[in-house]
């Protein structure tokens, strides 16, 4: 298996340590392969606090036998919570369908760039299947569902608003933003820092991000203030401008996808089942 590990140096040894020895652990008494382990949430995305979680996810592969049974054991394995540590991942074909069906979830582990262990040929690889598989326009609907759901939580009654849940919604907006402007493409930057860049918002809502970022770096609780109106402009013009586009949506999954699909759960099961 070709290595792939980035890990930030700042990162808690110990930390890291706990988490290579879980996947190790994971790998010997569940039997399974892992060729990618990754770090989500907001140390991947780009704007962690101080005591941010550590968000580890992985795919797994069984053994061959294994999905040769007529007893098929659960697609996700989990871990307890342990203090700032939450470690868990999903079978490969869990991954697969998920992503088949419009879930970004997936996409987005293969473009962190914060990588525990994995396999070069299987990310990239699985990167290609979603670029030609994946339907931009189910993607598009995870993150506008994602995010007005943000939305509407924290940000739906007008008052005060905690800051650090701001990004919560102007992520799926960026994203959203960036589908727009990159037509053609399906996978958007996981990196919250280049998403933004790359979706060329305006200055007054650049500066805001750049300074709540470097606030939220700093600070354990950001507070709460009024949700200022270029963000909230930002906000729910991407949103409305998805809605408008997202109608009648073709969610049918072509048979040459899921042929493309089955070949390479197939060549990801002879390779590491």
């Amino acid at each position: 298996m070709s290595n792939l590990r980035t890990v930030p140096p700042d990162f808690a040894a110990d930390t890291v340590a706990a988490i290579d020895g879980l996947l190790a652990s994971i790998k010997t008494d569940q039997h399974v392969a892992v060729p990618l382990a990754i770090e989500s949430g907001s140390r991947a995305w780009g704007f962690p606090s101080p005591n941010s979680d550590y968000d580890c996810r992985f795919v797994y592969v069984r053994r061959i036998d294994d999905y040769l049974s007529p007893w098929q054991q659960r697609d996700v394995i989990e871990t307890p919570l342990v203090g700032d540590l939450d470690v868990n991942g999903w079978d490969i074909g869990k991954a697969i369908k998920l992503m088949i069906k419009g879930n970004a979830v997936i996409t987005e582990w293969l473009r962190s760039p914060i990588v525990y262990t994995g396999d070069v040929g299987f990310r990239d690889g699985f990167l290609a299947l979603a670029n030609r598989i994946a339907n931009a326009e189910l993607i598009a609907r995870h993150y506008l569902h994602l995010g007005e759901r943000q939305r509407h939580t924290y940000f739906g009654d007008g008052k005060d608003v905690p800051l650090k849940k701001i990004f919560y919604a102007l992520r799926p907006a960026a994203t959203l933003r960036w589908m727009r402007m990159h037509p053609g493409h399906v996978i958007a930057p996981m990196h919250f820092p280049t998403l933004m860049a790359e979706c060329e918002p305006s200055l007054d809502v650049a500066t805001f991000v750049t300074d709540l970022m470097q606030l939220k770096a700093a600070t354990r609780e950001l507070g709460t203030a009024p949700l200022p109106s270029p963000i909230a402009g930002f906000i729910d013009g991407e949103f409305a401008m998805a809605r408008e586009r997202l109608t009648d949506i073709d969610a049918s999954i072509p048979d040459i996808a899921r042929e493309d699909a089955a070949a390479f759960f197939r060549d990801t099961l002879r390779r590491f089942g």
